[in-house]
Order: C-alpha cells, then sequence, then structure tokens
C-alpha cells in the first residue's frame, strides 16, 4: 500500500515497496523485524520517484476516464444536474 502526503509519496511506503515484511518508523528512524537489509538512500529516492509517476499516472487516468464518462452521458443526453444526481447519489 502507498501513502501520499498532499499527493507525494512518503519514504516509509518507498521502502516498504523495496524490502516489504515488518518494518516501523519513529522519529525518521526505520526498525525492520523481518532480516531485510535496509535500502540505500539512493534506492529510496528512485523508489520514491517510480511510485511518484505511477502514482500521478493513476490520478491522470482516473480524472480522463470521469471526464469521458461524463461526456458519455452528455452524448446521451443527461444534463449536468442529472449527472451530478447520478454519480453523487
Amino acid at each position: 500500500m502507498t501513502h501520499t502526503v498532499d499527493g507525494k509519496i512518503d519514504k516509509f511506503s518507498a521502502i516498504h515497496s523495496l524490502v516489504g515484511g515488518g518494518i516501523t518508523e519513529s522519529d525518521g528512524v526505520f526498525t525492520y523485524y523481518d532480516g531485510q537489509t535496509p535500502p540505500t538512500e539512493e534506492a529510496i529516492q528512485a523508489e520514491i520517484d517510480r511510485l511518484q509517476i505511477e502514482h500521478d499516472n493513476l490520478i491522470t487516468k482516473q480524472e480522463t476516464d470521469k471526464a469521458n464518462a461524463n461526456q458519455k452521458l452528455k452524448d446521451l443526453g443527461l444534463t449536468d444536474d442529472e449527472i451530478t444526481a447520478i454519480t453523487k447519489g
């Protein structure tokens, strides 16, 4: 599971993605419970960058899918109010 803070991937998510298993973080110190080898800062940053691109692409896809779906509903003759009613309710 990837966590974001204000849309940015956090370090914990990157580390967990790299090594898996049980990990905790307290005041910036990571504790590994399953014998994992802690990743280098370079590996962590590369994983943050990779996960951020993946996250941003997913958000863009969701926005595009929503816009496309709304356009298809409009093409079928629904009004904006009707679209809002069925997508919010």
